[in-house]
């Protein structure tokens, strides 16, 4: 743990806080993106638990935290013009962590844990039509300034949408696994495996990439390189979607992620079955796979008086 909330936290507390985070690590459920952002929050709730009490608080302390402790922690971070978003996973993160420390210190975290989370409107993820998802794959391969690159990046776009695979999951794609199979084992959010088919359009687009590729493939190494060799950044990929939605006057909203959203709408507007989509989504939730394919109550009508026994016994 670096930086100046460090300062303020006594050894105790910072003890506690590491102790935490590997034992989350140790269970495997949780990405090193979650790991980061929660000792972030922990560190920033625990140096503000330091100053509003008077000083670095020991590990003995945490279990006297009130409720209008927490009511302050809560009004200094909407101060500093925290988003309630990030506010209610932060406290998320904090309750988490009580959980853990009040079983194995033994005290009633009741105060913590009862605190509730702001309430924040959830956005829905905005799908592209079809006619604008085909168009960004037909132009993303025209901003790099090598035709490798331009390949890769179409490949990429095309595991999104083809495949309806997050953009971690396609950067994490190795070597070996290429030539792409007919379908992939992905390995999602929180170790969660998925079994994916491969269109041969995905296929051959990586395929294409491969053989344009400058650098040496080796088992282990990146699937996709950047231009210096080195893992592919996702950050390269939301650029070249920024210019190609520029290009074809897109909304901002047109993402590398809406590309996996609009896998999911277009498969279920041509008829695909919900439930199915949500394994190839890897949601754990169905409603999770509703609010990304813009599933409205007229078409889960439909699906419900095309396929439920009851909605087609004749009368």
């Amino acid at each position: 743990m670096t930086g100046g909330n460090s300062l303020a936290i006594s050894p105790g507390a910072r003890d506690a806080l590491e102790t935490w985070l590997d034992h989350l690590r140790a269970l495997g459920g949780a990405a090193d993106n979650t790991l980061t952002a929660y000792q972030t929050d922990l560190s920033g709730f625990l140096a503000f638990m330091a100053q509003h009490l008077g000083g670095p608080q020991g590990r003995a302390a945490l279990a006297e935290v009130t409720l209008s402790d927490m009511r302050a922690w809560m009004a200094h971070e909407r101060a500093r013009g925290v988003a309630t978003r990030s506010l209610a996973r932060a406290l998320s993160a904090v309750k988490s962590f009580y959980n853990w420390l009040s079983e194995r210190d033994d005290f009633d975290a009741t105060a913590v844990l009862s605190v509730r989370s702001p309430k924040f409107t959830k956005k829905l993820p905005r799908p592209l039509a079809p006619d604008a998802a085909k168009a960004v794959l037909g132009l993303v391969g025209d901003q790099a300034r090598q035709d490798w690159a331009g390949a890769r990046d179409i490949a990429v776009v095309t595991l999104l949408y083809g495949c309806g695979l997050r953009i971690s999951e396609a950067l994490s794609l190795t070597c070996a696994d290429a030539p792409l199979p007919e379908v992939l084992r992905i390995t999602g959010k929180g170790g969660k495996e998925r079994i994916v088919p491969v269109l041969d359009v995905a296929r051959r687009a990586v395929e294409t990439y491969r053989r344009q590729s400058p650098h040496r493939e080796t088992p282990t190494a990146p699937l996709f390189r950047g231009v210096r060799g080195g893992a592919l950044n996702p950050r390269a990929v939301q650029k070249v979607m920024e210019q190609t939605r520029l290009q074809l006057g897109l909304p901002s909203s047109a993402t590398p992620h809406a590309m996996r959203h609009s896998f999911a709408t277009h498969l279920l507007n041509a008829g695909g079955d919900l439930r199915a989509i949500q394994e190839l989504l890897g949601h754990a939730s169905l409603s999770t796979t509703q609010a990304y394919t813009a599933v409205d109550t007229a078409r889960l009508m439909d699906v419900y008086e095309a396929t439920h026994p009851r909605a087609n016994r004749a009368t």
